[in-house]
């Protein structure tokens, strides 16, 4: 598929990663419906979009619920009549030890925090891509891509048991979902990106990040544009699904 053929949706679109691909595709012609639940992030997005080559159309999507996930749907397709591609990028962290002891005390990660991060990071995937995909289906598209973003931490990380469980979760259905969709002409991959240079670092204490970039074989956090260039390779090699590539400087988490 050709950049200025794609009619997608990104998830987690205001800012970071999900950003940077909104620009990318818009500069090359593309059709974005960005979605976030923040709202004063995607009017920023709508104002650098201006005068660029593409179609921009933004709303508020919490992928976590329902409803929302198919009203969002729907008017994109309405508005570009049709959808080809699904990126689903958005995320959150809610980190914590499993169980932390202290000298008098335990402290117990919260199963409200386990839940978010599930709802949004795995839960919301699979309500986008089955409403997407319905509407590929409906449609007769031959042509479609999903997108999945996952995390190096899907391999274990101390502190992540809610996320790497999440991101675990996500290949396995990027997997599945690549299996059972490929006689229809959808591919469906993913990408783990390991440290990105996103506003995510910020709350990170300098020395811990210092900590973190040393074990990276690079010597370095990635930038947005790095993971952009995994997605471009994604949506326009039509011999691509089932897979998730690895963009993480040498990592090994």
């Amino acid at each position: 598929m050709q950049l200025d053929e794609v009619r997608a949706i990104v998830t987690g679109a205001a800012s970071g990663i999900g950003r940077t691909f909104v620009l990318e595709l818009i500069t090359a012609g593309a059709m974005v419906a960005a979605g976030d639940i923040d709202m004063a992030g995607l009017e920023r997005l709508k104002a650098d979009c201006q005068g660029l080559k593409g179609k921009l159309v933004t709303g508020k999507l919490d992928v976590a619920k329902e409803a929302t996930v198919v009203a969002f749907t729907n008017e994109a397709s309405r508005q570009f009549n049709g959808l080809n591609t699904l990126v689903n990028n958005a995320g959150i962290l809610r980190d914590g030890l499993l169980v932390k002891k202290e000298e008098s005390w335990l402290k117990k990660l919260p199963t409200a925090a386990w839940q978010q991060v599930i709802n949004v990071n795995l839960s919301g995937p699979y309500l986008m891509a089955r409403e997407v995909v319905a509407d590929f289906l409906t449609r007769g598209v031959k042509d479609a891509v999903i997108v999945n973003i996952s995390s190096i931490s899907r391999a274990g990380n101390p502190g992540q048991s809610n996320y790497a469980a999440s991101k675990a979760g996500l290949d396995a259905s990027t997997r599945t979902w690549a299996l059972e969709l490929a006689a229809h002409g959808i591919r469906v991959g993913g990408i783990a990106p390991g440290l990105v240079d996103t506003p995510i670092l910020e709350h990170i204490a300098k020395k811990s990040l210092d900590a973190l970039i040393a074990g990276i074989p690079l010597q370095r956090v990635g930038t947005p544009h790095e993971i952009w260039l995994a997605l471009k390779f994604i949506i326009e090699c039509g011999y691509f699904t089932g897979r998730v590539i690895e963009v993480d400087g040498g990592s090994t988490f």
